[in-house]
């Protein structure tokens, strides 16, 4: 790799934390959506994920772009259109295993698995000429912001999760297994209730019976404690973004962002592994979703 992609993103994403910035909150607080929530897509309609998402949510950010829509320089060709002189490509990666046959000293083979990791350019379809129309379609808002949103509530009932009400602290009990949240009417929005209760239903999939990731915590406070919140912040992100709707920062988030960094800075793989286990948390709250709607969801995509 001519160069360090682990250390390229991680530099964006520390240089955001540095000023106060989330990057994964970005596209909606900069209003570049305009109210249509949805995460970066390729040019056949299927959804980015993990860290390819913030890559390119933080460069429509920048950019200003109002389409979801990325392709390479190719897929735009083969869709006869081009890309405008001097405009620059966004990387994103692509992760996956080679497999490898290495004799042993006993004349035997074994075969071992070994990650790799490469990037590549893709370009929004507004630094694009000549493509369908379809692509260029401006997005609509789609949420009322001014009352409960019942497919948010059906997706979080569908969980079959404990979530109790009461109190003013909203959190993942282990020893119960339950989640706790305060009542709908004291958050200052219908999207902050759901943005919280995604963070929450993340830190929920870490059960020994359900995903069981490990994050290396020991107490309160510590570096694994950070690793799960910011695993906990992506999550619920990436679930906004699923259900459309857009997500806002917890109230303490700012107490984190100085962890985090320390968390980046020492090892420039974090934010990719905490995308990933993010993602494996959303795709795994989906999957409890009854099969009915999902075939809804499939054709509403097609």
């Amino acid at each position: 790799m001519k160069q360090d992609i682990y250390q390229k993103v991680t530099n964006k994403i520390i240089a955001d934390l540095e000023k106060g910035e989330l990057s994964w909150l970005k596209p909606w607080s900069s209003g570049n959506l305009e109210g249509k929530i949805t995460k970066p897509l390729r040019h056949n309609g299927v959804p980015y994920n993990g860290i390819n998402i913030l890559m390119l949510w933080g460069a429509s950010v920048e950019a200003g772009y109002l389409s979801p829509f990325w392709m390479t320089y190719k897929q735009a060709k083969e869709l006869g259109a081009h890309v405008k002189k001097g405009e620059r490509g966004n990387l994103v990666v692509y992760a996956n295993t080679i497999t490898k046959t290495e004799e042993q000293d006993d004349g035997s083979e074994e075969q071992r698995k070994i990650p790799f990791m490469k990037g590549y350019s893709v370009f929004n379809v507004e630094q694009i000429e000549g493509l369908p129309e379809q692509y260029y379609s401006k997005p609509e808002a789609i949420i009322d912001p001014a009352q409960r949103v019942q497919h948010a509530e059906d997706f979080f009932a569908n969980t079959g999760a404990d979530i109790r009400h009461g109190g003013n602290s909203a959190h993942y009990a282990g020893g119960s297994d339950h989640v706790q949240m305060p009542h709908f009417e004291t958050f200052k929005s219908p999207e902050s209730y759901y943005a919280t209760l995604a963070h929450e239903l993340t830190h929920w999939t870490k059960h020994k019976s359900r995903l069981d990731p490990e994050f290396g915590r020991k107490k309160w406070g510590d570096e694994g404690y950070a690793r799960e919140e910011l695993v906990a912040e992506l999550g619920a992100a990436f679930l906004c973004a699923d259900l459309k709707l857009p997500p806002e920062p917890g109230t303490d988030y700012a107490a984190y962002i100085q962890s985090w960094l320390k968390v980046l800075n020492e090892d420039k793989r974090a934010i990719f592994s905490a995308a990933a286990h993010a993602q494996r948390a959303a795709d795994f709250l989906n999957g409890l979703q009854p099969m009915i709607d999902k075939e809804a969801k499939e054709g509403a995509a097609a």
